[in-house]
């Protein structure tokens, strides 16, 4: 009843900052497989696998499209300090169109058990971007001489993001907004006009569960909200299927925008690979044939009983 409780008012907490929130540019990468990739939006994550943990995911979006979205990161975390503090770090390449976004991102998470199986956790994150815009290279200019595309932009950014997460074996759910600063679309509009634009981050919330079916059989549903400027909510609802803790199989639906399906492998106790190909449902569906995301995840462990939840999040 206590962990009950304490999961109702923490889950009140995150719908209050999310709401609470005007939304916002829709400019940070999108993930399918954003359950296993969790520190690329959640500074606070880092640590809660209590080993080295290293993940690599690349992502084609809208493949068909010139110009289409294409991001790669590779994150790694670890707990220190008998798994009080998790420190995390992030590069990433981020690309659309003639722009490109590249950085690296280091987090700090304070872990804190708050029930027998229950740790609460907050984060914070702080990096440098990249941006830059070639518009030399854009085409089909209403005026080929314009003097606006006859330069390239680049600029140093700082970035700072914060998060909240709560986890047991069974269950997780957070929330954070990981980049409280000016987003590629914000800082495009201040070097070309000089004009500050602010209130563009994003809020994501997460929430997953474990359910044991049988020996053979695991179910694990997971969804994720996500506000952003100029769009309407977003939500991405997920469910997976475990075999025998070896392979899992998964369809997730993200509203007005995709359907999913995705499958992972755990190649052995250190090593994981997934999958996930997204098949628009809204009108790019006429000018795309989807979306492929790889991800493979490892684990520098060599004792099997300090890797905890390894196959589920």
């Amino acid at each position: 009843m206590k962990f009950l409780t304490r999961t109702y008012y923490f889950s009140l907490l995150i719908v209050g900052v999310i709401l609470a929130q005007d939304a916002v540019a829709q400019t940070e990468p999108m993930y399918s497989q954003y359950m296993y990739n969790m520190l690329s939006i959640n500074p606070a994550y880092a640590g809660s696998r209590e080993v080295l943990s290293m993940n690599m995911f690349h992502r084609k979006q809208w493949v068909g499209i010139a110009g289409a979205p294409q991001t790669t990161s590779i994150t790694m975390d670890q707990s220190f300090n008998d798994k009080k503090v998790g420190l995390g770090i992030q590069m990433y390449d981020d690309r659309l169109g003639v722009e490109k976004a590249q950085g690296v991102n280091a987090m700090w998470s304070a872990r804190v058990r708050i029930s027998e199986n229950g740790i609460l956790s907050g984060g914070l994150q702080f990096g440098a971007m990249n941006y830059r815009a070639d518009l030399t290279k854009v085409e089909n200019r209403f005026t080929p001489g314009d003097p606006a595309f006859t330069q390239n932009y680049s600029k140093w950014l700082p970035s700072v993001g914060l998060g909240l997460f709560y986890n047991t074996d069974k269950f997780y759910i957070g929330a954070s907004m990981p980049n409280l600063m000016r987003s590629r679309l914000a800082t495009f509009e201040l070097i070309n006009s000089g004009i500050q634009n602010v209130n563009d981050f994003h809020f994501f919330g997460t929430m997953g569960y474990v359910y044991k079916i049988n020996e053979q059989v695991k179910f694990k549903p997971s969804a994720m909200v996500k506000v952003v400027s100029g769009a309407p909510i977003q939500y991405d609802f997920n469910a997976n299927f475990w075999l025998k803790d070896l392979i899992g199989v998964g369809v997730s639906y993200r509203t007005k925008d995709a359907v999913l399906g995705m499958v992972e492998l755990q190649a052995n106790r250190n090593f994981r690979i997934g999958y996930a190909y997204d098949i628009p449902i809204s009108d790019l569906k006429l000018y795309t044939i989807g979306t492929h995301e790889i991800m493979l995840r490892y684990e520098f462990s060599k004792d099997k009983t300090n890797i905890r939840s390894t196959r589920y999040f």
